[in-house]
């Protein structure tokens, strides 16, 4: 800033210079000129009469001293002072020279030009010098300066003025958004009336909303989160403490071996329950809050497989993995696309009998990703295919272990990845196919 005000009066003081330059210099070439039209031959000699009038242009209240000279080219003095300082060169032709010199130690601005004396037969030239101290151009430099300086002073305060005023004023919609945020009870998101703001604001606001909204889904998800946990852990701690009560009562080691055997399946129960939760509960913020990255669906589904290949072996069920073709990359989280599979694939393992076979195989279609889990299971009916996607629907005729949670999960993280799930039957026999199509991913594509 403090080289901007510098720069400011550095030029500010340039103009001033050079405008009293000017307006002195075209002075004295007036003066000039009106002397050299004086110049002439009579009697045979050569005069130069001083006309008034030349030097009363000069008038002014600080007493500067007009100096001129008036020679022959050959160096004789027709007029004036003789020791005014010669310029650095002679002009050119009729064009006048403006130089600075010193007369007796005193600063001087002066001008020179030539013109040729009439009806001398060696062609003569005069040459005219006009000078002038420079306590009148100093003083009109500063003048012009201060005059300058005091209007852009002014120019500036109005500016300045102006902008407090306009930048009040439009903040003043920002200053009152602020308020109605700061006095609004913390728990209140509801959204603002983005149609009753300026124009200039609209856009703040309407982020605004999607922010509160966004948080809205997040405490609306954690809030099930809790209700859920609550109400499905509930049964299971009941039953435990029950099991554990039971168990310090049997005498018998046989009778506490099952008491203790109960406990465990009412802990892995509790557990997988937990767990499904906590996948329920990722699945529904989606990957917006994630960071997506390009997933190999053939990893995603290997990964998982693995996981449950012990309890495919325990049920003594065929778990198979058939990838035709490849690579099989989506636009996704990759954790949250492993658990679309292991619960795809657990829930199969589930609803199948023992000695049956559960295959999941993934393919190319059109530009997508086909991921298809087969089971020779019971199969849903047509009329509870919508229902088995809602949280906790279990069909009670089945026989099954599921909490009613698997596909709910499944629902979630297939809508937060933009694919679709179809229940189809099997070709052959009954069972169930499930089938989720995702948009295909190409190496090098940009995000998405």
């Amino acid at each position: 800033m403090a080289a901007v005000v510098v720069f400011n009066v550095w030029t500010t003081y340039k103009g001033a210079l050079d405008t009293a330059n000017l307006i002195t210099d075209r002075t004295l070439l007036a003066s000039a000129r009106v002397i050299a039209e004086r110049v002439r031959k009579s009697d045979g000699l050569v005069e130069a009469p001083i006309p008034p009038s030349a030097l009363e242009m000069f008038a002014s209240s600080d007493q500067d001293l007009v100096l001129y000279r008036v020679a022959t080219s050959d160096g004789l003095l027709l007029a004036g002072y003789p020791d005014i300082v010669a310029p650095p060169q002679l002009p050119v032709g009729l064009e006048p020279l403006y130089f600075d010199t010193l007369f007796r130690g005193t600063p001087v601005r002066a001008v020179v030009l030539s013109r040729p004396i009439i009806d001398t037969g060696n062609q003569q030239t005069a040459i005219i010098a006009v000078g002038e101290t420079l306590k009148n151009r100093n003083r009109l430099v500063t003048d012009l300066w201060l005059k300058a300086l005091r209007d852009q002073v002014l120019l500036v305060a109005a500016a300045g003025m102006l902008a407090v005023f306009g930048l009040r004023r439009g903040i003043a919609p920002l200053m009152r958004l602020r308020d109605e945020v700061v006095s609004r009870d913390p728990a209140e998101l509801q959204p603002f009336d983005a149609g009753a703001v300026q124009t200039e604001v609209r856009p703040l606001v309407e982020a605004l909303n999607e922010a509160f909204d966004r948080v809205q889904r997040l405490i609306a998800t954690q809030r099930r989160f809790v209700a859920n946990a609550a109400h499905q852990l509930r049964t299971p701690l009941a039953l435990l403490k029950t099991q554990i009560v039971v168990g310090r009562r049997e005498q018998g080691t046989e009778a506490k071996e099952e008491a203790l055997a109960a406990i465990d399946r009412s802990v892995d129960r509790m557990a997988r329950l937990s767990n499904q939760l906590l996948s329920l509960a990722r699945a529904e913020q989606g990957v917006s809050s994630l960071r997506k990255e390009a997933v190999d669906m053939e990893m995603a589904a290997r990964n998982a497989l693995d996981t449950l290949a012990l309890a495919a072996v325990d049920r003594d069920i065929d778990l198979g993995f058939d990838p035709v073709g490849g690579p099989f990359l989506v636009w996704g989280h990759s954790n949250l696309l492993r658990e679309l599979v292991f619960n795809l694939a657990d829930n199969a393992l589930r609803y199948t009998p023992r000695g049956g076979a559960v295959t999941v195989r993934l393919e190319h279609q059109a530009g997508e990703v086909v991921l298809l889990v087969e089971d020779n299971g019971p199969g849903i009916p047509a009329t509870e295919r919508e229902n088995v996607f809602e949280r906790f629907y279990r069909r009670l005729d089945t026989g099954g272990e599921g909490t009613g949670l698997g596909l709910a999960i499944v629902k979630e993280i297939a809508a937060s990845h933009e694919a679709t799930i179809e229940l189809k039957d099997r070709a052959q026999g009954p069972g169930l196919v499930v089938e989720v199509r995702l948009a295909a991913h190409e190496e090098g594509a940009a995000e998405g």
